[in-house]
């Protein structure tokens, strides 16, 4: 087997800070890297997964942003609720930002699901963000749309079954799979995320988001129009060969924007990228974000160079002159 690559290791071994803070009776858990006062970025995974789905990307924007991923009520570390919604999504994201001191205008980055949710957060709190970057989520117009929620009206009023509990978390981890299923390159990044998707229970092992998420959760038809109305920036990166569903109206989306969003794919890359081609999720992230705090700041830009070369003036003119060997020599022969 070959040796995992370098991002590995480097990943696991930057340990985050973890926290919680209580959403609407729900305690969110969040983990964060990087130091306060750096740009903000806030992760979100998507459905039936939890903050660990950016293990391997977030300590890699950490050297220039101050970077939180959460686990979203009913996922992960985080409490379950008797039932979901958009704008709860939403709060927990603001809520998240604002333990986590992410400042002023922070940046939401989305999975899949968690695009839907970086959606509600962008309509309810569009004048807060520094603008959100979707990843593997995509609208589409309203006649083709699908609502994944609203499972127990689909199902006849059936709730969604308990997770399987599995007797030992060997047997557990082996039935860990992606959703939709892919290729997998390095399967200790699989090793890693089976075991942070599980948790021990009465009688064994089972995984830990919540089956009943999507009963009575209502997406909702009108994804275009709020992606229509938000004002803050926006951008998409998806990965080449994803198959998900909801990923594939990118091509709707460049021309509803008339080809201004900015949409980056990742060359040989599946829906779940983070894994892929983490080093290159991570490039593409921090090209738009840098890009557009360039575009915010560019006013500031022509000044803070002439103030910075003025330091570097007064510095040089006050530094010591230290005479020359040549100098010296000829002082001490008078």
């Amino acid at each position: 087997m070959a040796p995992m690559p370098e991002w590995f290791d480097r990943a696991l071994a930057a340990q985050p800070e973890e926290g919680s803070v209580e959403v609407d009776g729900c305690n969110i858990h969040y983990a964060t890297w990087g130091e306060v006062g750096k740009p903000g970025i806030v992760l979100v995974h998507g459905s039936s997964a939890h903050l660990e789905w950016w293990r391997f990307v977030a300590p890699f924007l950490a050297d220039q942003f101050r970077v939180a991923a959460l686990d979203l009520s009913g996922n992960g570390d985080s409490g379950w609720r008797q039932a979901y919604s958009g704008e709860v999504f939403a709060r927990e994201v603001k809520a998240v930002c604002q333990a986590a001191s992410l400042g002023d205008l922070p940046f939401v980055v989305a999975h899949s699901f968690g695009g839907f949710v970086a959606l509600e957060t962008g309509h309810y709190y569009q004048d807060e963000l520094g603008g959100i970057i979707f990843v593997e989520f995509t609208v589409s117009p309203p006649e083709d749309y699908i609502e994944w929620g609203l499972q127990l009206q689909e199902q006849g009023g059936k709730k969604a079954r308990p997770t399987r509990v599995y007797d030992d978390l060997n047997t557990a981890r082996k039935r860990f799979r992606f959703i939709p299923e892919q290729p997998m390159r390095y399967p200790d990044v699989i090793d890693y995320l089976s075991r942070q998707s599980l948790h021990e229970v009465t009688g064994g092992w089972t995984w830990k988001f919540d089956p009943g998420l999507f009963d009575l959760l209502e997406m909702g038809v009108h994804q275009r129009d709020k992606f229509v109305g938000l004002k803050c920036r926006t951008a998409l990166l998806l990965g080449e060969h994803s198959t998900d569903e909801g990923a594939q109206s990118g091509p709707y989306m460049a021309t509803l924007t008339d080809e201004i969003l900015p949409i980056i794919q990742i060359p040989g890359a599946y829906h779940h990228l983070m894994f892929d081609e983490p080093m290159a999720t991570v490039a593409a992230i921090k090209g738009i974000l840098l890009s557009w705090i360039r575009e915010t700041r560019q006013d500031e830009l022509p000044g803070a160079m002439r103030s910075r070369l003025d330091d570097e003036h007064q510095t040089t003119n006050t530094k010591p002159q230290t005479p020359s060997p040549a100098g010296q020599k000829h002082a001490a022969s008078k």
